[in-house]
C-alpha cells in the first residue's frame, strides 16, 4: 500500500477499514494456496499483502476500533 493510500484510509470510518482488512486477509489466503501450488510468479506480493494488513490493523487500533485480533 502506498503512503497516499494509507493517508486516505485515515479519513475513512472504522467499518470500511475492517472491510478492507477482511478483503486483504482473503487475498492473502488465496496467495498462500497459490504459492504452495506453484502458481504465484511474484512472491513479493505475499509480503506486500501482509504489510498492508499490519498497517490497517495498526490504523484501526490507533483510532480505537479494537475489534477481534487474529
Amino acid at each position: 500500500m502506498k503512503k497516499k493510500d494509507l493517508h486516505a484510509y485515515r479519513e475513512k470510518p472504522i467499518p470500511e477499514i475492517e472491510k478492507e482488512i477482511r478483503e486483504s486477509r482473503a487475498r492473502l489466503e488465496v496467495l498462500t494456496f497459490d504459492l504452495a501450488g506453484g502458481k504465484v510468479k511474484n512472491i513479493r506480493e505475499v509480503r506486500a499483502v501482509k504489510k498492508t494488513i499490519a498497517q490497517l490493523l495498526t490504523l484501526r487500533q490507533a483510532r480505537g476500533g479494537g475489534g477481534e485480533q487474529h
